[in-house]
């Protein structure tokens, strides 16, 4: 039985991560130190047999024999990545450097949840991993996207000077159950505010794009990325469907069937004008492509919000 560590493992993506790990019949060994994560992501896994829970900082070395390290750690809203810069770089560098070591000294295969904030406003639509991005180094997403463009150079100096086995997957909006309440993103804020009734909150005009993955597609593909042994990445991974900010504050009024008006702010800073990925990389290396529609992901979503906010 594969015994397999992710780092993150309570917060939105890796907690379901882990559920399927275990469901696969894996030994899942998962590592939070509940900046962004929470205890009821994984509150239902505490009797699982093959689970165990540590509280950790991944700033700090680990010390563990697994077979592979799925390396999710890292708070991936603005919200909260911005909330304390300095910790969201050393949590992109420095751990990633920690967990790295750890894969080289225990011979463990490794996979970075790397991001799409690499590729920053893009100049090139829609983005494949060829292109180099157009990011500001000193703007304040960049402890994000600096971060983990840091990672993925990381990643590829142990790889080649190491041998350390790897793979870099560049994630795209993924939305579904467990996003936290506060998250801060486009849907989880658009949801909350419509089932409060709360004006939705639009920055700009709305017309910036997103393409957004529902999460149960998401963490498929990144269980059929750890099993490829050809390349080390990156590769895209998201719904190339482009819709815009706009359309989806409308959908998800509709949807909730809300009184609720749309407002609009004005734009951050650094905020991506459009932001779509190429996935052509994946379909041909991994037989994968998004399946879940947007409406259904939507519904799925905002049941889960309801019972959050104890809504009927």
């Amino acid at each position: 039985m594969n015994r397999i560590l992710v780092t993150g493992g309570a917060g939105f993506l890796g907690s379901h991560l882990c559920d399927s790990l275990l469901e696969k019949g894996a030994d899942v060994i998962c590592v939070d130190n509940f900046f962004s994560g929470s205890k009821d992501n994984i509150r239902h896994l505490s009797s699982h047999p093959y689970f165990e829970f540590t509280r950790h900082d991944i700033i700090h070395p680990l010390f563990l024999e697994v077979d592979k390290i799925f390396h999710l750690a890292c708070p991936a809203s603005p919200i909260h990545y911005q909330i304390n810069a300095i910790k969201t770089v050393k949590t992109n560098v420095m751990g990633t450097i920690n967990m790295l070591g750890l894969a080289k000294r225990i011979k463990a295969r490794i996979l970075l949840t790397s991001s799409s904030e690499v590729y920053g406003d893009a100049k090139v639509h829609p983005q494949p991993e060829g292109y180099w991005g157009n990011v500001n180094p000193i703007g304040l997403r960049s402890c994000y996207d600096e971060g983990k463009r840091v990672a993925e150079t990381l990643m590829m100096d142990y790889h080649r000077q190491n041998k350390v086995d790897i793979q870099i997957a560049r994630i795209f909006n993924t939305y579904g159950p467990r996003m936290a309440v506060n998250d801060g993103r486009a849907i989880s804020n658009f949801i909350v505010q419509a089932l409060k009734g709360d004006p939705l909150t639009v920055y700009g005009d709305g017309s910036q794009t997103r393409s957004f993955c529902y999460v149960s597609d998401l963490i498929q593909a990144l269980i059929a990325l750890m099993e490829i042994n050809e390349f080390p990445g990156p590769v895209n991974l998201g719904n190339p469907e482009e819709i815009s900010l706009l359309e989806v504050a409308e959908k998800i009024i509709k949807l909730t069937k809300s009184s609720s008006k749309i407002t609009h702010k004005s734009l951050p800073a650094d905020d991506p004008l459009r932001r779509c990925p190429d996935i052509s990389l994946a379909k041909k290396k991994l037989g994968w492509e998004p399946r879940v529609k947007l409406e259904e992901g939507l519904e799925k979503t905002i049941s889960h919000f309801k019972d959050k906010l104890s809504i009927q």
